[in-house]
C-alpha cells in the first residue's frame, strides 16, 4: 500500500479528528464529476434524484446515493488512491458504508448544524471515516466545512431535545467545547477532508454566488457493525459494500455506551431532523434515509 498520507497527516488526524489533503484527485476528474452532477440535476423528475432546497424547490441541496446513480462516483469511491488513504486511518479491511453529495447552491445552500456523524449511526467501534471530496473551491465565503479540532476525543455528545433525537447540538460551547478550536476546512477543488465519526462539524448557509458541491463516500472497518436498525438507521446496509480486504468473521466492540438515534418521527435526511420538519411532515420519500427502496436498475448512467 502506498503512503498517500504522510506520517504527519496521519498523526494530525489522530490528534485533531480531521485532515485536509490536496492533490489526490486531478482537475480533469473533478470537472467530469461536476458535469455528472449537472446532468443528474437536469432530470425532469428532480425529486427522484435529490432533496430540494426549502427556499427554492427548483434547486437541490443533496443528491442521494450518487454511487448508485452514476459509475463515475462509484469509481471515485473505490479509487485505489482514496482507499490507500482510508486504509492508513481505519485498517486494511474496508466497507463503503454509504455515499451522498451535498450541493450547497448559491444563495440558498442549507445550513448543516453542529453534529457528529456517529450520532446518526452508532457502531460497535469508531473505526469509521467520512471523506469529503470538494468538487468546487471551498472557502468560508461559500460555506466550507467547519470542525471543532479535537472534539472526537470527547466521546458521543447528546443530540437530543425533549427526550428525542434531533441530530444536532446547539453549539460547541453548549456541550463544553472550546470554540477557539473551530477550524474552517478550506481547500481547492479536488481536496479531500477526512473526518472521524465523533468529530463535531457543521457548515453555514451558502450566501455567495458560488456552488460548494462535495461528494461524500463514507467508510468503516469491516469489523465495525451497526448497533441500531431503526427505520431511519437501517438504510445504509442494503448497499454497504466491501471495497478492500476481507469480510470480518468477528465484530470488534469498544467499551462504553452509545445513545441511539430515536427520533419523534421518521425522517428522510439530516436536514429534516435538524430543522424539525419531520415532526409536522413525516413524508416518506423514495430517496434519503429510505434509499434502500430505490431501484438501482433505474440509475442514471451519464458517464457511460
Amino acid at each position: 500500500m502506498a503512503g498517500i498520507l504522510s506520517d504527519s497527516q496521519v498523526d494530525f488526524y489522530r490528534e485533531n479528528g480531521f485532515c485536509v489533503v490536496d492533490g489526490i484527485f486531478d482537475t480533469e476528474l473533478v470537472e467530469k464529476a461536476r458535469s455528472v452532477v449537472d446532468g443528474l440535476l437536469s432530470s425532469a423528475d428532480l425529486a427522484r434524484v435529490a432533496e430540494a432546497e426549502p427556499e427554492d424547490s427548483s434547486k437541490a441541496r443533496r443528491i442521494w446515493a450518487p454511487t448508485s446513480r452514476d459509475e463515475l462516483f462509484s469509481d471515485i469511491a473505490e479509487d485505489p488512491r482514496l482507499l490507500d488513504a482510508v486504509e492508513q486511518l481505519i485498517g486494511p479491511d474496508i466497507v463503503l458504508q454509504y455515499s451522498k453529495l451535498n450541493v450547497k447552491p448559491p444563495r440558498v445552500g442549507s445550513v448543516v448544524e453542529w453534529h457528529q456523524d456517529f450520532a446518526f449511526y452508532p457502531h460497535t467501534n469508531t473505526d469509521l471515516v467520512a471523506t469529503l471530496i470538494y468538487l468546487d473551491d471551498a472557502t468560508r465565503a461559500n460555506a466550507c466545512l467547519r470542525v471543532v479540532a479535537g472534539s472526537h476525543r470527547h466521546g458521543l455528545l447528546p443530540h437530543e431535545a425533549e427526550g428525542y433525537f434531533v441530530g444536532k447540538v446547539s453549539s460547541p460551547a453548549e456541550v463544553g467545547l472550546d470554540e477557539s478550536a473551530i477550524v474552517d476546512c478550506e481547500g481547492p477543488a479536488g481536496s479531500v477532508v477526512f473526518i472521524h465519526p465523533l468529530l463535531l462539524h457543521s457548515s453555514e448557509k451558502n450566501l455567495s454566488d458560488m456552488y460548494r458541491r462535495v461528494f461524500i463516500p463514507s467508510y468503516r472497518a469491516a469489523d465495525a457493525l451497526p448497533v441500531y436498525y431503526g427505520p431511519h438507521a437501517a438504510h445504509n446496509e442494503p448497499t454497504a459494500k466491501l471495497v478492500r480486504g476481507s469480510a470480518s468473521r468477528t465484530v470488534r466492540s469498544e467499551a462504553g455506551q452509545w445513545r441511539l438515534p430515536i427520533a419523534a418521527a421518521e425522517f428522510n435526511s439530516l436536514y429534516q431532523v435538524q430543522e424539525g420538519s419531520h415532526v409536522s411532515d413525516g413524508t416518506k420519500l423514495s430517496t434519503g434515509y429510505f434509499s434502500h427502496e430505490y431501484d438501482t436498475k433505474d440509475a442514471v448512467r451519464t458517464s457511460m
